[in-house]
């Protein structure tokens, strides 16, 4: 199954609008953003934190690469 097919189908079973493709590659670079900012992990649990603060995912990548400004530790 292809992964257009398979997010629709899980979009299905959560009972919401799957996602456009627009979406599904903002949030693709959200999550390349935070891998190479950060370690690996940080790729899937901040794509979770956008989705749980109700920010869109072109405004949660724009805010993702503005911390890649940011002094270590800041």
């Amino acid at each position: 199954m292809d992964h257009r097919r398979w997010l629709e189908r899980y979009a299905e079973a959560l009972g919401v609008a799957r996602p456009t493709d627009a979406e599904v590659e903002a949030v693709l670079e959200l999550a390349a953003e935070a891998a190479h900012a950060s370690e690996r992990p940080a790729a899937p649990v901040a794509c979770w934190l956008a989705a749980r603060a109700g920010v869109d995912p072109d405004r949660a990548l724009e805010l993702a690469r503005g911390l890649a400004g940011e002094a270590p530790g800041a």
